[in-house]
């Protein structure tokens, strides 16, 4: 039986995670697994007081992303290709950021007790992009509570990320740079993402689908 494949997205907020999940769910024939981070009732808290609410707000997740990961990954699995816009390792990436150094010794303790019940991905897209881009893309999109975000915050958490990344050796990785792309008004800025992520999962060149080979064969 072939094997399903797992695809995990990851970037900075507002890089294009959950919008090249949608877009590339047909393109694959996977489910698709986003994370449901306006329940969190820390977050708004958080961008206004990141100091004060930075431990609530990270647990939340931790326990959040642990209860649907957990579930969700295995069951979708074992019939199909899955493809997420966030990883469960994100949450150490925000933690190691946020959190008192005293506080994040034992929430690394715990988040790691619970990766072992996580099944890794198989490739994980790192999307990147500049502050400057970034925050050009999380105003245009206008959630309530991101518009506390200042410029300082976003590129720390791309260093972050970038650092991350730079050392990362849990699964394979594939970091493409979305500065001058755009998913949703260029096609092929899409197919040529899609075409890298075939490539790097070893599945071969783009192959057309069966409506698209009726269609041209009809003229």
């Amino acid at each position: 039986m072939p094997k399903n494949y797992y695809i995990a997205i990851e970037g900075v907020i507002g890089v294009g995670k959950t919008t090249l999940a949608r877009m590339s769910q047909p393109e694959f024939e996977a489910d698709i697994l986003l994370e449901v981070f306006e329940e969190n009732p820390f977050l708004a808290r958080f961008y206004q007081d990141r100091k004060r609410y930075a431990f609530q707000t990270q647990i939340f997740f931790l326990l959040s992303r642990f209860h649907q990961q957990h579930e969700a990954i295995p069951a979708a699995l074992a019939h199909r290709n899955l493809i997420s816009d966030y990883t469960f390792d994100k949450n150490k990436i925000f933690a190691r950021l946020n959190i008192e150094p005293d506080e994040l010794a034992m929430y690394e303790r715990v988040q790691d007790i619970m990766a072992t019940k996580i099944p890794l991905p198989d490739l994980v897209v790192y999307l990147r992009a500049d502050p400057n881009v970034l925050l050009e893309r999380i105003a245009a999109r206008d959630r309530a509570y991101e518009r506390a975000m200042d410029r300082d915050y976003i590129a720390a958490l791309v260093n972050a990320y970038d650092h991350y990344f730079a050392h990362y050796t849990q699964s394979p990785a594939l970091t493409i740079d979305t500065n001058d792309l755009d998913f949703v008004r260029r096609a092929d800025d899409l197919r040529l993402v899609q075409e890298r992520i075939r490539a790097k999962l070893q599945m071969g060149a783009y192959q057309q689908t069966l409506f698209e080979e009726e269609k041209g064969e009809r003229g």
